[in-house]
């Protein structure tokens, strides 16, 4: 790996063909339902943070096609990594114009829409994880803030169990059928760095079709910090805590729950 100061949105652009692949074997679409419900008791334009390759894009926008769904709202998604993007684009196409999200490249921590604008911001499965000290966490509380009109939501979905994951070296996690014809496997090494609450992944795909091998690698890190924290940086920047869950089917919150998902409204 290359030496340099590691920010949450490297190792991205080389993950984004693994991405879904990756996805359907861990999370799969548990998530899915619980903020298709929550968008949809909004109203106004909603903003996905770190939309990735439109995973949750999608279903959303296929929501607002059924009867009650409010007419008109625009649904956008965010995302700094061009490979992630160019996946959502062709997801996207498959979804009928008159509700199809719009995609922006940027950066989270100064988006770039007016202010008070929307009516839901979404930073789903971990992405304020990716943002690795304090400065850039604030940045993006502070962004959405901004952009979001009073008593707008912020919905936060975060992965509790990053810090407790056991340090090893060359273990292999998934492998399995990628397309007719290619199976990958996941060659994975993971280091926690206690004194600043990451946990290191670094990751080989190692792509087999017939006699010709692949290897690609990259690594993603991730800041885990406790909930009391985040809660607390969350009204600093303007919110109001309404629901801190501990499951998608909105059971209570605590420090051992499967998932931590925090509800908030702009003061």
């Amino acid at each position: 790996m290359a030496n340099r100061k590691a920010e949450g949105w490297h190792g991205w652009d080389t993950y984004a063909p693994f991405y879904d692949w990756e996805n359907a074997r861990t999370l799969g679409r548990r998530d899915v339902a619980f903020w298709v419900q929550a968008v949809r008791n909004t109203r106004g334009a909603v903003l996905e943070l770190g939309c990735g390759t439109g995973r949750l894009l999608t279903p959303i926008a296929r929501s607002w096609l059924k009867p009650g769904a409010e007419p008109g709202r625009r649904l956008m998604g965010i995302d700094r990594s061009a490979p992630m993007l160019a996946r959502a684009r062709r997801r996207l196409a498959r979804v009928p114009k008159a509700v199809r999200p719009s995609l922006l490249r940027g950066d989270v921590r100064t988006l770039p829409l007016r202010s008070r604008t929307l009516g839901t911001v979404v930073a789903a499965y971990g992405l304020l994880q990716s943002l690795l000290n304090d400065r850039d966490l604030e940045a993006t509380l502070a962004s959405a803030a901004r952009v979001l009109r009073r008593g707008g939501l912020l919905g936060i979905d975060l992965v509790p169990d990053l810090p407790v994951w056991d340090e090893y070296s060359g273990r292999i996690p998934i492998r399995g059928q990628y397309a007719a014809g290619t199976t990958v496997t996941l060659v994975e090494s993971v280091r926690q760095d206690r004194r600043r609450g990451l946990t290191i992944f670094d990751d080989q795909y190692v792509v087999r079709r017939g006699r010709t091998v692949r290897r690609h690698e990259f690594r993603l890190t991730f800041r885990t910090l406790p909930m009391a924290q985040i809660l607390a940086r969350i009204e600093r920047a303007g919110f109001r805590v309404d629901a801190v869950h501990g499951s998608y089917a909105g059971g209570p919150w605590h420090p051992e729950a499967d998932v931590w998902v925090v509800l908030a409204r702009r003061r």
